[in-house]
């Protein structure tokens, strides 16, 4: 579970939406400021509102910015709610009257949602930012500032060193809007080096000076102060870090004085907030009461040790053996393969039945003690080695059952509607947990609770034996009081078609906001990086290529706001194919706009593009394609020449041996080598020259080396799990292993071999998302447009029926939920429209829907439709 999609699903209840448009709670009015974000501008000075940050810049007579550097040491200020506006005034009134640039976080809900649990370590903590002229003036602002809010708290800012005892911190950084391509080939905020290059700005969670840089002289004792905390004369020595929060670290390690395992817990005040405010070390302290008051029970661990190191608060238990009960989905779960063997859904349904028995039993225990769990969930429960007994870990929400309290923290697949309290928020999970041991996407009750009808009556189906009482009781206690039940996206399914395209067209459309900057249609939380509202990916792009592919009308007001808002486009927008400019002047030209699509590939040339990464995603693979395909129908003979030196810097990069200890590469269409090896399919297609397509089998061929079978199928092996995703997986692979070979056969049958495999792996009976690049609706668009002689349409019949249980009601339309799961997306990678393009390919194949040069292969089959 990626926890920085909680902070999204905030401020609306249907799609992810940044946290600076939250509401006031209960109310439909603008969330309230601080007093010093509502105060006039002064004269000189010009303000602007970006995200989180207020910015106030002192401008000259002609309104243009005052001159100041571009990087260079910078101050940052940590709050906590109760002191934050008296640290706003302060850094106003001591900034403007000297001509400082300052910005800040305008409002108490932000700040919380800045230092909640989930919040980025790298950002946590930051209020306000203060940026001195030059190292003088920082000594100045350090001292007397510092001076001025002596005895004010707030959360450790990680990425900066700690003046003094106060809340003011250093780091040396960016103060401009600056860009490079870093290592991995992605554009990244820069600075200069001492050579006068641009470098990646580093914004890791640790103090860090860059190697050009000095530390002023009077910045050493801080350094110093810094340092001086260890853990040498602990009596425990930890071993790893099992899981960070901007709460703290859960470690473990061995206690040296009797050599037994343990767990240490940490908390670091003022960071980690819950909804009730409360930060980690509260919730920490609850921990730990809750713990000694169910001691001896059997299901909790047992408390060893409490104690305090550098102002951080630490809870030392001792380790529970076993595993956590979401691990035993990818082992054990029989819908993983194509064809479940009845036996095995009968002793899965088994263990699962014993396993929800053991969880009902050991929360129980705790409720007899006088204790409500409040945070159950399939990550908080330890299966033991014995496959059956097991244990709750995680106290931290746990509160006094006298409290009859609501839920403050929880997983979102568990988290109780607001009028649950008490014992009744631990029942509502028991719930949850009935349905997610046998189909784990209870994430979509945080969007509907009625879709949980319809789940059961997926599970009851692809699990006979397990008692309808079993389902419907879970059912019950999930909707109550739920004001709808609106089930599965009223009586369109997807593969009613053309109904479910007309369907998804509807609720697309209905979702635009045409009125707002940052995005079209509603996506990922991705949109919401530099230049993510337009690209193919994520962005206004993809959905508007997804329409015209699956023949909608076109939205003419769309494609002005995609012109609109690349005249020009913002600073930072990454440049390739999927991620950025390159992807946008494909679909404006797809859409008949050619000059804004030459306009933005110019724009794209005068960068540093040849050292952008080799993938398809944000690199040259998918940046070579478009100039190739502009360059040809356009007559531009520059694009034409620029995509051919692409393809062989593509060739010599292939040809460069990799370096021991190299990082290892990602696999797949995306990320991987098959995106290089896609582009130079056709180049070998358009040149006839056998050296592109040699290439383009010693890139597929490298990212088959990523490979490993499961179950009979062939996925990408990322070191900690395995995937078949178009995106990352083994499904995109299987894409350009099609197009490689139309051209004949590879020589050895290594390729038909794993083309085979991978068809195996994109027909099993779940996946967990919908989505195109990481869900079913890839498998659907691969099954569909695949040339492999023992494909067959009903596998992907199959797969088209099993998206309809993912799908949910926008509307009245049919609509599905994007990444995480916790809201809707209509964005091509994640969400809707990359369904509509999916099925449209398979469903009208005579239409001939595709990805962005990925058409069908010659001898493509004939696919099975679902009526």
């Amino acid at each position: 579970m990626d926890k920085r999609y909680e902070v999204y699903a905030l401020a609306d209840g249907h799609f992810y939406d940044t946290p600076d448009r939250l509401a006031a709670e209960g109310t439909q009015e603008a969330a309230p400021l601080f007093a010093a974000a509502g105060r006039p501008v002064p004269e000189g000075w010009h303000t602007a509102r970006g995200g989180d940050w207020l910015t106030f810049t002192p401008v000259d007579a002609d309104g243009a910015p005052e001159p100041s550097p571009a990087q260079g040491w910078k101050i940052h200020s940590t709050a906590t709610r109760e002191n934050a506006e008296r640290i706003a005034a302060a850094v106003w009134d001591y900034c403007v009257p000297r001509r400082i640039p300052f910005k800040f976080v305008p409002g108490p809900h932000l700040l919380h949602l800045r230092n909640a649990k989930y919040a980025g370590r790298d950002t946590s903590g930051k209020f306000v930012t203060v940026y001195p002229a030059d190292e003088r003036q920082l000594q100045t602002v350090l001292g007397e500032l510092g001076d001025l809010l002596k005895g004010c708290e707030g959360p450790y800012i990680l990425t900066d060193l700690r003046w003094e005892e106060g809340p003011l911190y250093v780091r040396y950084g960016a103060f401009a809007r600056r860009f490079v391509v870093d290592e991995r080939g992605t554009l990244v905020p820069a600075v200069e080096n001492g050579e006068g290059v641009l470098v990646p700005d580093r914004r890791a969670p640790s103090f860090q000076v860059p190697e050009w840089v000095t530390l002023p002289e009077f910045l050493r004792p801080q350094l110093a102060a810094r340092a001086a905390t260890t853990v040498g004369d602990l009596p425990y020595r930890i071993e790893k870090a099992l899981h960070f929060s901007n709460g703290g670290g859960v470690y473990s390690g061995t206690d040296t004085r009797d050599g037994s395992r343990v767990v240490l817990k940490e908390a670091r005040p003022h960071a980690g907030l819950a909804s009730d405010g409360a930060d980690a070390v509260a919730r920490l302290e609850r921990e730990r009461d809750a713990l000694r008051r169910v001691a001896g029970t059997g299901v909790v661990p047992e408390v060893r040790d409490w104690f305090t190191l550098g102002e951080h608060r630490f809870l030392v238990m001792d380790f529970v053996e076993g595993k956590p009960l979401n691990s035993f989905f990818a082992h054990r779960h029989p819908l993983l393969g194509p064809d479940p063997d009845p036996e095995e859904v009968r002793a899965y349904t088994a263990w699962a039945l014993r396993v929800h028995r053991a969880v009902e039993d050991a929360v129980e225990k705790v409720h007899a003690h006088g204790i409500v769990f409040n945070d159950l969930h399939v990550f908080n429960i330890i299966v033991a080695p014995d496959d059956e007994s097991v244990s709750l870990i995680d106290f931290e929400a746990a509160a006094p059952v006298e409290e009859n309290g609501r839920q403050t923290v929880a997983h979102p697949g568990f988290f109780a509607p607001p009028d649950r309290r008490g014992v009744d928020v631990d029942r509502y999970a028991l719930a949850c947990l009935r349905l997610a041991l046998f189909l784990p996407v209870t994430t979509l009750f945080v969007v509907d609770r009625g879709k949980a009808a319809h789940l059961a009556d997926v599970v009851a189906e692809q699990f006979p034996d397990v008692p309808r009482t079993f389902l419907d009781e879970a059912v019950a206690e999930i909707t109550k009081g739920a004001r709808t039940s609106l089930g599965p996206a009223g009586p369109v399914r997807p593969g009613d078609w053309p109904h479910s395209r007309d369907s998804m067209v509807e609720a697309i459309l209905a979702s635009a906001t045409p009125q707002r900057d940052d995005r079209l249609f509603p996506g990922d939380i991705a949109q919401f990086s530099d230049g993510g509202g337009l690209g193919l990916a994520h962005g206004a792009a993809g959905v508007l290529y997804a329409l015209a592919e699956s023949g909608a009308a076109p939205y003419d007001e769309g494609e002005r706001w995609l012109l609109d808002h690349t005249a020009p486009p913002p600073p930072g927008t990454p440049l390739g194919l999927y991620d950025g400019l390159a992807g946008v002047a494909h679909v404006l030209d797809r859409l008949g706009h050619r000059q804004r699509a030459l306009d933005l590939t110019a724009g794209i040339l005068r960068e540093n593009w040849r050292n952008l990464s080799s993938d398809l995603h944000g690199g040259l693979a998918g940046l070579g394609l478009v100039l190739g395909h502009l360059g040809r129908t356009s007559g531009e003979r520059e694009l034409t020449d620029r995509s051919a030196e692409a393809a062989e810097i593509l060739v010599r990069r292939l040809a460069e041996p990799v370096p021991d200890g190299a990082p290892r590469r990602r696999a797949g269409l995306m990320r991987g080598w098959t995106g290089p090896a896609l582009f130079l399919v056709r180049r070998y297609e358009e040149t006839g020259d056998g050296r592109f397509l040699a290439a383009a089998r010693e890139a597929l061929g490298r990212d088959l080396d990523r490979c490993v079978e499961r179950d009979g199928g062939l996925e990408v092996d990322e070191g900690w799990r395995t995937l078949p995703y178009l995106g990352d997986g083994s499904a995109g692979i299987g894409l350009v292993l099609d197009d490689w070979l139309a051209h004949g056969p590879d020589g050895t049958g290594r390729f038909e071999a794993a083309r085979s495999a991978i068809l195996t792996a994109s027909s099993s009976r779940f996946y967990a998302q919908p989505g195109l690049l990481q869900g079913r609706a890839g498998m659907v668009l691969h099954l569909g447009r695949t040339t492999a002689p023992d494909a067959d349409p009903a596998r992907t019949d199959r797969q088209i029926d099993g998206l309809g249980w993912l799908a949910m009601d926008y509307r009245g339309r049919l609509a599905f939920p994007g990444h995480q799961m916790m809201r809707l997306s209509m964005d091509l990678a994640t969400g809707t429209a990359g369904c509509l393009l999916a099925l449209a390919s398979v469903l009208e194949p005579g239409r001939g829907a595709h990805l962005p040069f990925l058409p069908p292969p010659p001898a493509a089959h004939e696919c099975g439709t679902v009526t």
